[in-house]
């Protein structure tokens, strides 16, 4: 049985999604080796390199459903890498020693790289569709909610009044500059590699660039200026994407798990009957998704911890840290997966309670207001005048357990600057959001 999280039945899928593990299974890692072998067999004979025949053979045979997968699994353990065995699965399926051409002038990396590229590929396509998701749940979210205000927090405490659609469209501006960041990072993240041995192609040196570019157009991939078997940046980029993504992801489900607690109850995450359900406590309804996509953020950060280690290789091709992505790059997308997969499941349907956030406003009697009647009050008192007798007003209002607005009424030295209208509008919440909804309207205009 698995004994890993992402593979656990107890777990597998509150972590992860299904298509991601599929893209990094045993399957989806030999299917991309067998995918690269299939397409190198056929510009090679296009170019003259092998037979024509040895290399339809070779299309038409070398499948995943044809490789013994225990034999596979012993020669590996035996050798210490996956292609060899791979090729000597496709010289033992293709008839008539057609197979003895695969695998013809390149070297084990060059497979692995190239597969690993595209199963990146496919990994970022699931991620990309994701984020659409997220961004226009967010963007209904922001819409929505422009003008609805909430109290604004620093350090935990009530700070000064924003939009819900503001905070929804601050999450939302991360989002987007990720998305951003995918387009960009997407050709340096699934670049091919065929070089040979030492990164020369001096195997087949006739042929050398004419072959790599057919192979790599072959499969759709980014073609690289020059071997890239020890200069890993472009696969440590990808992750370090995924560290950022998963971070954002993470701070919006510290936000909604902090909004859901049960003296807040401003958000909620989407009902579903037993979702978040405590064993001994049946009012609980506990921010599951929004706890696993903090967990996720935590994963990733440590698997890009390895991979950025895995960046210092020795000369033309690695001794050892090479194999840190085996570990860590698989696991960085999966854990991810869980994260996007919730945040998709949690964010257009995001339950918003717009009586609590009101109630909550008022909870300090109209202190969170009192950068407000202290800036209305500047002009005839000075700034640091009005904010030394507005600050006396705030701790006379928590002594007497009264309204800021009550204790201001009966203080001379403001009521002459300011009237009962004046200080009752200063002392509206709605009326201290600042650009909050014209912020919205930027980042909504932004969309793509």
């Amino acid at each position: 049985m698995p004994s890993t999280a992402h593979e656990s039945i107890l777990f597998k899928d509150l972590l992860a999604t299904e298509e991601m593990r599929g893209i990094f299974s045993d399957g989806g890692t030999i299917g991309s080796y067998l995918e690269v072998e299939r397409a190198l067999a056929k510009v090679q004979a296009e170019l003259g390199i092998i037979p024509q025949h040895a290399a339809d053979a070779i299309i038409a045979h070398a499948h995943l459903d044809r490789i013994d997968f225990d034999r596979l699994e012993k020669r590996i353990q035996t050798v210490g890498y996956p292609i060899l065995p791979v090729v000597e699965e496709i010289v033992a399926i293709v008839p008539d020693g057609l197979g003895e051409w695969a695998h013809y002038g390149t070297t084990t990396q060059d497979i692995m790289d190239t597969a690993t590229s595209l199963q990146i590929r496919r990994a970022l396509d699931a991620i990309e569709r994701d984020l659409a998701a997220i961004s226009s749940g967010l963007a209904d979210l922001a819409r929505k909610y422009r003008d609805t205000p909430i109290a604004g927090r620093s350090h935990m405490q009530h700070a000064l009044p924003v939009t819900f659609g503001y905070k929804a469209a601050v999450w939302l501006s991360g989002i987007e500059r990720h998305r951003a960041r995918l387009a960009e990072i997407r050709p340096r993240a699934t670049m091919g590699q065929f070089a040979g041995a030492a990164g020369t192609l001096a195997s087949l040196a006739e042929h050398g660039f004419a072959l790599q570019e057919s192979l790599i157009a072959e499969l759709g991939l980014s073609q690289p200026e020059a071997t890239w078997h020890t200069m890993r940046d472009n696969i440590a980029e990808v992750v370090c994407f995924l560290g950022l993504l998963t971070g954002t992801l993470a701070k919006i489900g510290c936000d909604i798990t902090l909004m859901m607690q049960t003296e807040v109850g401003e958000v909620y995450e989407p009902f579903v009957a037993g979702r978040g359900a405590s064993s001994t406590m049946p009012q609980k309804r506990n921010p599951i998704g929004s706890e696993i996509m903090m967990i996720a953020a935590e994963t990733v950060r440590n698997d890009l911890q390895m991979m950025l280690g895995g960046m210092v290789q020795d000369h033309e091709r690695a001794s050892g840290p090479w194999h840190y992505e085996w570990i860590a790059l698989p696991r960085a997308f999966i854990a991810t997966s869980g994260a996007l997969k919730h945040a998709v499941d949690i964010l257009p349907h995001l339950e918003v309670d717009e009586a609590r956030m009101l109630r909550n406003l008022d909870a300090t009697h109209g202190l969170i207001v009192s950068e407000a009647v202290m800036m209305g009050l500047a002009p005839y008192l000075g700034r640091q005048t009005a904010h030394d007798i507005v600050y006396d007003a705030c701790r006379d209002a928590i002594t007497r357990d009264t309204t800021l607005l009550e204790v201001l009424r009966g203080m001379p030295e403001i009521t002459q600057h300011a009237s009962d209208a004046e200080l009752a509008a200063m002392c509206d919440p709605a009326n201290y959001v600042g650009v909050a909804g014209e912020m919205v309207d930027r980042v909504l205009a932004r969309l793509k």
